[in-house]
């Protein structure tokens, strides 16, 4: 086996997909390092789990620096059988700046940098979690994320009128509440600012307490504007669901013309 086929089957191997059993595993295999990564970086935030565990996560650390550092140094050495990316030396250097594998250099580069500097960067480990775009290459991924997009393309219109909407409700809301609670409770309401926050927290239905109405007027202003919320937040959902079944529609009716074997499409009669 030449060189370059050994890259070639590497590239393969590496390239993120299902088609084969080998790629399959090692996507997987991929995946669940990176999302177990993040769940470390998150529970060794807790100062009880980080003493106790300490060796553990350390260990599961540097199993995956070295897991992730030798995926980066074969994917940087075999890109070259892309066409892109088919000079040894430029070819590899644009390569490693493209951004999803500049992110995969800033995943492993905390554990490496405290050698050579003084910093905490362990917080960019998460950024492995970006690398789960590499779903995007995936066909039924695809499709789904240009359904999305034209679904956004053709209802942007309708969308920036129900957004627009709702940030006039938003302002005249909290203007009208401020106005209302402001005597009563200067601390809590001080301004229209604050007054949006507790808006947004009512038309939203999600009312985390802290800032509420007092005075009976308030009290009944509050309870309109939330039934009012559920109305309008509504509407940019009730625009997206109906132009997602728009395209699914479309989608149907195009796979019904469209011949199964040859991937043409058949002429309507």
């Amino acid at each position: 086996m030449t060189s370059h086929d050994t890259m070639k089957k590497v590239h393969d191997l590496l390239t993120f997909g299902f088609e084969s059993q080998p790629r399959k595993f090692i996507s997987w295999f991929i995946i669940s390092l990176i999302c177990l990564n993040v769940l470390a970086v998150i529970l060794g935030s807790v100062d009880t789990i980080a003493r106790d565990y300490h060796t553990l996560l350390h260990s599961f650390e540097i199993f995956s620096v070295t897991v992730f550092s030798l995926e980066y140094i074969l994917r940087v050495w075999s890109c070259t059988v892309e066409p892109k990316y088919s000079h040894p030396f430029t070819g590899r250097i644009r390569f490693a700046l493209s951004p999803l594998v500049l992110m995969d250099l800033l995943a492993i580069l905390p554990f490496y940098l405290p050698f050579l500097i003084r910093v905490d960067l362990r917080f960019l480990r998460t950024l492995r979690l970006l690398r789960l775009f590499r779903l995007s290459h995936l066909k039924r991924f695809n499709e789904t994320s240009h359904m999305i997009l034209n679904v956004l393309r053709e209802r942007r219109e309708a969308l920036i009128i129900s957004f627009s909407i709702i940030l006039l409700l938003v302002i005249i809301t909290s203007s009208l509440m401020y106005f209302v609670e402001n005597p009563a409770q200067p601390e809590v309401f001080k301004n229209i600012p604050d007054a949006m926050w507790w808006s947004v927290m009512t038309m939203t239905t999600v009312g985390y307490g802290d800032i509420y109405p007092i005075t009976a007027l308030g009290k009944f202003l509050g309870s309109v504007i939330a039934v009012l919320g559920l109305a309008v937040f509504a509407l940019p959902t009730a625009i997206l669901s109906a132009g997602l079944l728009e395209e699914f529609r479309r989608k149907k009716e195009l796979n019904e013309h469209i011949c199964p074997v040859c991937g043409q499409e058949i002429p309507k009669h």
